[in-house]
């Protein structure tokens, strides 16, 4: 019921350099739940657009198929798992049709409201983050080299946005039969932000802004175009794409 309800806003656009979008997002509504998903494909200018469009049709039509309303968290964390590896076979399943997409691959993050909350799945460097009056929270990890060396202590994570390989993931749909989807359980109130996005927004705008722009900005509806002005003054190098949900 209401109780599920989340107020959506959307954005993406190609940022300053790329010509071409290769990023994609869905936002639905499926048995009373707010479902979104956001991907970041790559493999070659012109096959990452097609890895990240299979992958946010195929990531809804499972979770359409799927999703009851009496599921626990944990049931919907697991349903969007496999709702995950759907998705990379659908994008193994159009390599193997077309040979010229070899290698293409996409990022995913999604979140899948219940009762208390949003269920976050994460494959690749797309992030999501928790926003209130706390502060902001990373959700998901990323899956990517500067992570690992981050999380070895052998660089910061300051050094890691300026890391001459920070676009280097280890983990992402297509490339693999199956990869790994880490699931969260994240409990939110109303009032609360869930921020999905690419890393074309992480790494051109800064947490502190984020989460400035999103509590204490002018206006809500236009929160997410203010954020793409920022990257954009910073270069905006790769598409950024974000879905901000707020807790109703």
């Amino acid at each position: 019921g209401r109780f599920d309800m989340m107020k959506v806003w959307a954005l993406t656009d190609p940022g300053l350099v790329r010509h071409q979008n290769q990023d994609a997002y869905g936002v639905e509504t499926v048995e009373g739940r707010t479902v979104s998903v956001v991907c970041d494909g790559m493999g070659g200018p012109k096959n990452g657009d097609i890895a990240s469009k299979i992958a946010v049709e195929a990531f809804l039509t499972a979770v359409r198929t799927h999703l009851r309303t009496d599921m626990t968290a944990e049931q919907i964390r697991e349903m969007a798992s496999y709702a995950v590896s759907v998705a990379n076979m659908d994008i193994r399943a159009a390599v193997e049709e077309h040979p010229a997409y070899a290698g293409m691959g996409t990022t995913l993050v999604s979140a899948v409201s219940y009762g208390e909350g949003v269920v976050v799945s994460n494959v690749g460097d797309s992030r999501a983050y928790l926003i209130n009056r706390e502060g902001i929270q990373r959700i998901s990890k990323d899956h990517s080299l500067v992570e690992t060396l981050v999380e070895r202590g052998e660089i910061t994570a300051a050094e890691a946005r300026v890391h001459p390989q920070r676009n280097y993931i280890t983990r992402a749909l297509g490339p693999e039969v199956s990869p790994l989807c880490d699931g969260f359980i994240v409990p939110v109130v109303p009032g609360d932000f869930i921020l999905l996005c690419t890393d074309g927004l992480v790494s051109t705008v800064s947490d502190q802004e984020m989460q400035y722009e999103v509590l204490y900005g002018d206006d809500l509806d236009h929160c997410l175009e203010r954020l793409l002005e920022i990257s954009k003054r910073n270069g905006a190098a790769d598409n950024v794409t974000a879905v901000l949900l707020q807790k109703q």
